[in-house]
């Protein structure tokens, strides 16, 4: 794939407005290459993709192809920008002019647009055709570069403007971008698959991989640190399903693993605990995987990148499945992974993500064979893995709006272990009571500039009633802070502590 990021530089130049536009889409080589009744059911269903993803982002639209060319007519630009992330698209082009197949026509719409675009630079001209006509490529090369050139140089090397004429049976489209699409085979055409979630930059990137590939993804993240650490991986897999996965209607099912991981420290020897704990996802999402008709399960796993992922744990972690495991960045290193992540939209997200999966400070285990992994799974009852997966939240993420996913995680009604507590109140009302050890800040200098605070910590603040805030706490969440707003305000967290001391009182 051509990078995403030219792709987003390209259109950061055009000033996406809510103008028409005439989008010429070429479709992925990858399609050309199919027998003909393949090529047909893919080349449909990358119709319907696209149908859908200028739907969903409400732009107006109407829609022709023939084969091999997709023609959009947008009501707004920006449909530039939602056109290339449907999968089975090579690129797309902004038409700028289009005229009858005619070369006289050609040259004379040529300069007329181009022009001014080549006045004192250096150019060249593109052409290509398909169908039969009385001129030839070389022609409008000749020809139209032969008017251009009273306006600029011919550079064919490294032109400053690159003039492109595709000519078809019935008319002739000019443009001069070409902005590069996902390229891959549309979503719908690969199967179904239950990819694994943790919110990091790998298990996006894989997930991403996989759409690409047209496999349709639902999501399992198993939840193993609380309310900030599954907002943070909504928010990643959210991106993917809003942004890549056009064509389907993604589900992600959120398991508390809070019991199976108490469960596996209880029996579980501690060098195993990581190897242990991976095969626990693997079965959860397995029996998510038989009960939504998925085919296969999807991780972000890369060999060597941390201690569990071996060629020898790795076996060992999956033996206990009968569904396949694709794990698409296997072989990429880090730097690879985030870059991709970068191109996909993920990376400002998946940086906020702590890590979680080191259970243990302990030295793990980097050669398990599998009857070893067995023995120490036997240890277990899988009763609390089973609970987990039958008592899972499923959610519809490109139904969730941006409150929604955030929302559930604003309040808090117990002050978290070892949080800084942040009085917001006036400093009168601070003197009369506050929260033992609590400091004060102004909410007003908080709202403007938060930035200062430590991201390391756990916060929970508090204002009168609790709802300046939870807008105060939003803002911080969105930028990676764990923060929580404590719910009902001070006179709440003044009756909890209240509370708990007469409790406590002899």
């Amino acid at each position: 794939m051509e990078c995403t990021a030219h792709r987003r530089r390209l259109i950061n130049r055009m000033d996406l407005d809510d103008k028409e536009t005439l989008i010429l889409v070429r479709i992925s080589g990858e399609l050309a290459t199919k027998a003909r009744g393949t090529r047909n059911r893919f080349q449909r269903q990358l119709i319907s993709n696209l149908r859908e993803a200028l739907a969903v982002s409400e732009i107006p639209f109407e829609l022709r192809h023939e084969w091999g060319r997709v023609y959009i007519e947008a009501g707004s630009r920006r449909a530039l920008e939602v056109v290339p992330r449907v999968f089975g698209i090579k690129s797309i082009s902004e038409v700028e002019a289009t005229v009858a197949p005619d070369l006289k026509e050609i040259v004379s719409e040529g300069e007329r647009v181009f022009a001014d675009r080549v006045r004192g630079r250096s150019f060249a001209v593109r052409a290509r055709r398909a169908g039969r006509h009385s001129f030839s490529s070389g022609d409008i090369h000749n020809e139209l570069g032969a008017a251009l050139n009273a306006y600029g140089r011919v550079d064919l090397d490294a032109p400053d403007v690159t003039v492109r004429v595709e000519v078809r049976s019935d008319a002739a489209y000019m443009f001069s971008r070409i902005i590069p699409g996902g390229a891959g085979v549309p979503v719908g055409v690969g199967g179904r698959a239950i990819a694994l979630i943790s919110g990091g930059f790998d298990s996006a990137v894989a997930a991403w991989m996989m759409l690409k590939r047209g496999v349709v993804l639902d999501y399992v993240f198993c939840n193993l640190a609380g309310a900030a650490y599954e907002r943070a991986a909504l928010a990643v897999t959210k991106r993917v399903a809003d942004d890549w996965s056009y064509g389907t209607r993604p589900l992600i099912h959120v398991l508390d693993f809070e019991q199976p991981i108490a469960e596996l420290k209880r029996t579980v020897r501690e060098s195993y605990w990581q190897v242990v704990l991976k095969r626990m996802m693997y079965r959860a999402a397995e029996m998510v995987a038989r009960q939504t008709g998925a085919g296969a399960i999807v991780t972000g796993e890369a060999i060597g990148q941390v201690s569990s992922q071996t060629l020898d744990n790795l076996g060992a972690i999956g033996s206990c499945l009968t569904l396949p495991v694709i794990r698409p960045v296997v072989g990429f290193d880090k730097e690879e992974i985030i870059a991709r992540s970068r191109e996909i939209g993920t990376y400002a997200l998946s940086e906020k993500v702590q890590e979680h999966c080191a259970l243990s400070l302990a030295r793990p285990v980097t050669a398990a064979r599998t009857f070893e992994v067995d023995r120490e799974e036997t240890r277990m009852d899988l009763a609390a893995l089973k609970a987990a997966v039958a008592e899972r939240r499923t959610l519809d993420l490109r139904g969730l709006g941006a409150l929604d996913a955030t929302l559930p995680y604003l309040y808090t009604t117990e002050v978290p272990e070892g949080a800084v507590v942040i009085d917001t109140r006036s400093a009168r009302e601070y003197e009369v009571w506050h929260y033992p050890g609590a400091i004060r800040r102004e909410y007003w200098d908080l709202l403007r500039d938060f930035t200062g605070l430590d991201l390391k910590p756990t916060y929970a603040l508090y204002c009168d009633v609790g709802l300046k805030t939870a807008q105060l706490v939003e803002k911080m969440q969105r930028a990676g802070y764990e923060a929580y707003s404590f719910k009902g305000g001070a006179a709440a967290l003044r009756s909890s502590v209240e509370g708990v001391e007469r409790l406590t009182q002899p």
